[in-house]
């Protein structure tokens, strides 16, 4: 799984092009960004933002808004069911999960699970508790690695409610707290060890997602030059 996000990681790196704004042309007045709801088609991106943007606070209600928009868009379900199928080829858990149309049922519901809850500690329950903002804010200009420097790093901090950078208390405990959880469900993968495995599994996608976020705009702006 992670070699196929970070081969697509490379891809869209390898497709951005940083973009300076003609000063001729600027507006006036600072601009308004409308994030699409997908990245690269099946990628759910409601929780990205333009950092670029004066920061606005989002309340709690809409916080558990952006949690249940990751948790139930139909792209979760698609890459849901291909890693489902991925563990199965493989072989990885036969001895729990089996194969066959059921052996499939077990491993697309356990992923799923994982899905959720890896989305509601990070996105809701915690920056509600703590008072931080779970939004990812693009830095959108520069070279392409220090975008990528940006991407990583934001897994380490987040913004307070204030619009404070602080320590990402979202990632680092609603991941550990997602994980305590997961272990629960997880037949036969039950220890602290499994659970310390599995909250770096979140960090994991979460970092390579945000890459990815980051460089949606781009790869989006090539296609549509190349098209046309």
């Amino acid at each position: 799984m992670r070699f196929i996000l970070c081969l697509s990681c490379a891809w869209a790196l390898g497709l951005a092009q940083s973009t300076e704004p003609d000063p001729a042309v600027a507006p006036a007045t600072p601009p308004t960004f409308q994030q699409d709801k997908h990245a690269y088609a099946v990628l759910p991106n409601y929780r990205t933002a333009e950092g670029s943007v004066p920061f606005q606070p989002i309340s709690t209600q809409k916080k558990f808004v952006l949690a249940t928009e990751d948790s139930f868009d139909y792209g979760v379900w698609i890459t849901t069911g291909f890693f489902a199928g991925l563990s199965q080829i493989s072989g990885s858990g036969n001895e729990i999960y089996g194969q066959g149309v059921k052996g499939f049922a077990y491993r697309y519901g356990v992923n799923y699970a994982d899905q959720i809850i890896g989305n509601y500690f990070p996105e809701a329950i915690v920056p509600m508790l703590f008072h931080t903002d779970p939004r990812y804010f693009r830095k959108g200009e520069g070279s392409k690695w220090s975008r990528v420097e940006h991407a990583v790093g934001f897994i380490f901090v987040c913004k307070s409610d204030s619009g404070r950078t602080v320590f990402n208390v979202n990632e680092f405990v609603g991941n550990a707290m997602a994980a305590s959880v997961a272990i629960s469900y997880h037949t036969g993968n039950r220890t602290w060890g499994d659970g310390v495995q599995q909250m770096g599994s979140f960090l994991v996608s979460d970092m390579i997602g945000q890459v990815l976020k980051e460089f949606w705009p781009d790869v989006k702006r090539y296609f549509r030059k190349d098209k046309h």
